[in-house]
C-alpha cells in the first residue's frame, strides 16, 4: 500500500487526504496482522527473484513459473506474471539476426523431407542442422549446431572463426560420435554450400543419413533450429561484449550444455519436455561425455568418423 510504504517519507495525515482514504481506515488496516497470502506472496516473490536472477534476466513469467514448478512449487501462472510485474522483472528482448550460409552453388539439392512437420516420435529420429555468428573483438566467432528434434538438446556443435565446411562437419561429427544413431535418421538443413558441399554429404550416407533440405530462403522451413539460436542470442548474446572468441567459446559452452541441455546434471530444461529414461541418449546417462577435453574429443572424432 502506498501509503505504509512512504510513512517515513510524507506525514500519514496528507497522504490520508490526498488518497481519500481516512486515518482510522488506514491505522486498522496498518494494525491487522499479515494474512497467509500476502506472507507466501513475500516468500513466493524471494523466490522468483532467486529464479530470475539466475537466468540472469533471461526468463519472462512462462519460464519462472516452470522453472518453480520443477522445484516443487504448486503455483499459478498469472500468480507469478502478476508478482513480476510488481517487482518490474521482465525477459531480456531479442532481436533478429541474419543468416550465414549462402545457397549459391553448383552442389546437388535434397528434397524437403519435413514439410514443416516439426514433430518426431523418438530421439535420433530427425536432426536439425544450421549456423549463426557471434561478434567478438577479435572477429567473428561460427557456431555450427544440430539439434535433435524430439528431445530439442543440442547433440552435437562446433566452433571456429571460418564459416568452412570443416565448421558443419566437425558439429556433425560430434553428434554422431555421442548419439551413434541407427540408419534412416532424417538429417534436415538448409540449402547452404556447408551442408550440400560433397564431403558432408558423404558422411551422412556412411552413417545411414537421408538428407532434407529448406525451400531457398524459407527459414520457417528449419523453424524449431531458427527457434534455438533466437533464444541463444537473446537470453545470452546480445547482453555480451566478448573481447576474445575464446570468452564466447566458454559462454557458448556453458549456455548449451548447461542451460540448454540442463537436465544431462539435472536441471530439467523448462520450456522443453524431457524424455522418458528409455528414449534418452546414450551420452544423458553419461554426463561426463558431455564435457570431455577438445584434444580427446578430436581423437575419438578423427578415428570414428
Amino acid at each position: 500500500m502506498f501509503i505504509h510504504d512512504h510513512v517515513a517519507d510524507f506525514p500519514v495525515q496528507v497522504m490520508c487526504e490526498l488518497l481519500g482514504v481516512s486515518r482510522g481506515g488506514y491505522y486498522a488496516w496498518a494494525g491487522r496482522a499479515e494474512s497467509a497470502r500476502a506472507a507466501d506472496d513475500r516468500t513466493l516473490a524471494a523466490e522468483i527473484r532467486a529464479a530470475y536472477e539466475a537466468s540472469r534476466g533471461r526468463y519472462g513469467s512462462p519460464r519462472v513459473h516452470a522453472e518453480l514448478r520443477a522445484r516443487g512449487r504448486r503455483i499459478g501462472r498469472k500468480r507469478v506474471a502478476r508478482l513480476m510485474r510488481g517487482m518490474g522483472l521482465a525477459a531480456r528482448r531479442r532481436r533478429r539476426f541474419r543468416r550465414t550460409t549462402d545457397s549459391r552453388h553448383a552442389f546437388p539439392i535434397a528434397p524437403n523431407l519435413l514439410e514443416r512437420n516439426f514433430t518426431a516420435e523418438a530421439p535420433d529420429r530427425v536432426w536439425l542442422a544450421d549456423l549463426t555468428y557471434i561478434w567478438t573483438a577479435q572477429g567473428w566467432l561460427y557456431l555450427a549446431a544440430v539439434l535433435d528434434l524430439y528431445t530439442r538438446r543440442v547433440v552435437g556443435w562446433a566452433m571456429a572463426d571460418h564459416l568452412r565446411h570443416e565448421l558443419t562437419l566437425a558439429a556433425l561429427d560430434m553428434a554422431i560420435v555421442r548419439q551413434r544413431p541407427a540408419p534412416g535418421l532424417v538429417h534436415h538443413a538448409d540449402r547452404g554450400v556447408q551442408y550440400a558441399a560433397h564431403g558432408y554429404r558423404t558422411r551422412l550416407r556412411r552413417h545411414g543419413m537421408v538428407c532434407s533440405m529448406s525451400r531457398k530462403g524459407d527459414c520457417w522451413d528449419n523453424a524449431p533450429m531458427e527457434s534455438f539460436f533466437a533464444t541463444l542470442k537473446g537470453e545470452l548474446v546480445e547482453e555480451a561484449d566478448y573481447q576474445t572468441r575464446d570468452e564466447a567459446r566458454a559462454d557458448l559452452f556453458q549456455y548449451i550444455e548447461t542451460l540448454w541441455s540442463g537436465w544431462t546434471i539435472g536441471w530439467d530444461r523448462v520450456h522443453c519436455r524431457v524424455p522418458p529414461p528409455q528414449h534418452r541418449s546414450k551420452s544423458m546417462s553419461n554426463p561426463s561425455q558431455l564435457f570431455m577435453p577438445t584434444a580427446v574429443f578430436v581423437a575419438l572424432v578423427q578415428g570414428q568418423a
